[in-house]
C-alpha cells in the first residue's frame, strides 16, 4: 500500500481529533490553528513544514519524522520527542509552550528555542550543542548528562544546571542567571557586594 504524499498544502482550522490526518508524508505544508491534542501522529513525516497556533499536546510520536519543521505559537504539552524518528530531526520553536515535553537522549543540535516556555522539559542525556535557547523559561527543566557545548542561554532564565554532570564547554550564560549553575552547591551569594 502506497503512503499518501502531500506537498505545498495548507490545513487551516481543522480539528484532527474529529477528522483523522492521513498517514504519509507532508512536505512544505502549513498547519494553522489546528487541533492535534492526543492525536496519533506515529509514522507520519513532516518535512519543511510549519505549524502556527496549533495544539499538539500529548500527541503520539512513535517514529514521527520532523525535518526542518517550524512551530510558532503552538501549545505542545507532554510531547515525547524521544519517540520520534531521529533521522534528520530538526525543528525550530518560537513562542511555544512545551511544558513537560521530553527530549531524553535526543540529538537536536543547533535547535532554536525562542520566547518559549520549557517548564519541566526533560533534556536528560540529549545533545543540544550549538542550540540557541533565547528568552525561554526553563523552570524545573532537567539537564542531566546533557551536551550543552556552545549552546547560548544568555537570555533564558529559571534554569538549574549542574556543571559537573553536564557538558558546558563554551556554553554562553548571562551573569544575572549564573546562580542557576551554582544552586546545587548550597552556597550563599551576596548580590550586594
Amino acid at each position: 500500500m502506497r503512503e499518501a504524499y502531500f506537498i505545498d498544502e495548507n490545513f487551516e482550522n481543522i480539528d484532527f481529533t474529529q477528522q483523522s490526518l492521513e498517514v504519509g508524508e507532508y512536505e512544505n505544508c502549513t498547519f494553522r490553528n489546528c487541533n492535534f491534542e492526543y492525536v496519533n501522529l506515529s509514522e507520519i513525516k513532516f518535512t519543511d513544514s510549519e505549524f502556527f497556533e496549533c495544539n499538539l499536546s500529548m500527541t503520539k510520536l512513535a517514529g514521527t519524522a520532523f525535518r526542518d519543521v517550524i512551530f510558532k505559537e503552538c501549545k505542545m504539552f507532554g510531547m515525547q520527542f524521544n519517540d520520534c524518528n531521529e533521522f534528520g530531526m530538526s525543528f525550530k520553536f518560537d513562542g511555544c509552550a512545551l511544558n513537560n515535553s521530553v527530549f531524553y537522549k535526543s540529538t537536536i543540535r543547533k535547535t532554536v528555542f525562542k520566547n518559549s516556555k520549557l517548564i519541566e522539559v526533560d533534556f536528560s542525556e540529549s545533545d543540544i550543542s550549538n542550540s540557541v535557547i533565547s528568552n525561554c523559561d526553563l523552570s524545573g527543566a532537567i539537564f542531566d548528562r546533557t551536551n550543552l557545548e556552545k549552546a547560548d542561554l544568555r537570555t533564558s532564565f529559571n534554569y538549574t544546571i549542574n556543571p559537573s554532570s553536564n557538558k558546558l564547554k563554551k556554553t554562553k550564560f548571562s551573569l544575572s542567571e549564573i546562580h542557576g549553575l551554582l544552586r546545587q552547591l548550597d552556597i550563599e551569594i551576596d548580590k550586594n557586594s
